[in-house]
């Protein structure tokens, strides 16, 4: 069959469907991009109309601001934290769950209530059983004879206290995305390497991952992504402190345009970040595709 090409009434009812999708777009997302890269570029204030170009001054005080060096070394610290053992944790859980138990639905329910759960009632719920001298987790570590920590007050614990809530906030995420994929592993597979005497490790090891290369891709990359960008638990259960030991590169810009109103520091934090996880996303994307 011959292709023809759409009659002009055709593509006017589509160009004029498309139109306020478009031009939300554009207002909402393309301009503040592009009018943040501008604003880089210049020393503004949120509380003054008045701007002063100066070229890739904001960039080069960044890089040499103590405070964003302490905040980049953070966020990988946070990242690293996070990314590895939440994968790890998900993929283990979806294989227990993707089994034949009792009480299964329940328990992926559970699993994934924290996803849908507001981050900033989490983060408050996290903070009360942080808390070192009435917290429950403290309490119920008395129980046993353990002094707890200060968990969000003592610098060696506040970011490790984070990324706790952050790896059980965001289990049942990957979780969901492994149990879609190990749908599609026939059981045929795991019969017949039962058979041949595999353990449940060496399935595990040399059946799910390798057949789940895609979900566990797919997961890592958006993990990384999130974790570049986190904030909201910061923001409530820390507030960076203490003594900057939670600082992070998004609080940290936070701080300058909604603080000291710094909104052309800001925007070139903004687009560092980006930068940042534009370039990390690549290479892992390469890496798995090479390795593939």
């Amino acid at each position: 069959m011959r292709w023809r090409k759409p009659g002009n009434e055709q593509t006017k009812t589509a160009l004029l469907a498309l139109l306020p999708s478009f031009i939300i777009f554009v207002a909402f997302t393309l301009y503040p991009i592009v009018y943040s890269l501008y604003l880089s570029f210049f020393n503004a204030s949120l509380l003054s109309p008045r701007r002063t170009f100066i070229g890739l001054a904001n960039y080069s005080n960044l890089f040499q601001n103590p405070t964003f060096q302490k905040a980049i070394k953070n966020t990988l610290y946070y990242t690293i934290g996070v990314v590895p053992l939440g994968i790890v944790l998900s993929l283990l859980v979806a294989v227990l769950l993707n089994n034949q138990l009792r009480f299964r639905s329940f328990f992926r329910a559970a699993f994934f209530a924290p996803v849908v759960t507001s981050m900033v009632a989490v983060s408050i719920v996290w903070t009360w059983m942080l808390e070192p001298n009435y917290g429950l987790i403290n309490n119920l570590l008395a129980l046993v004879g353990i002094v707890g920590p200060g968990w969000l007050t003592d610098p060696a614990w506040a970011m490790p206290s984070v990324i706790l809530l952050s790896i059980w906030k965001n289990l049942g995420f990957n979780m969901v995305i492994f149990l879609a994929g190990l749908q599609g592993i026939s059981a045929e597979i795991y019969e017949s390497a039962s058979l041949d005497g595999v353990t449940p490790f060496q399935k595990i090891r040399y059946i799910t991952v390798p057949l789940m290369r895609g979900p566990i891709a797919f997961a890592l990359i958006m993990s990384m992504i999130k974790s570049m960008q986190v904030f909201g638990q910061i923001y409530v259960m820390t507030g960076g402190g203490p003594a900057n030991s939670t600082m992070v590169v998004v609080y940290y810009l936070y701080q300058q345009a909604f603080e000291f109103y710094r909104s052309g520091y800001a925007s070139a934090i903004a687009w560092v970040l980006f930068i940042a996880i534009l370039i990390l996303t690549l290479i892992q994307n390469r890496l798995i595709r090479t390795e593939d």
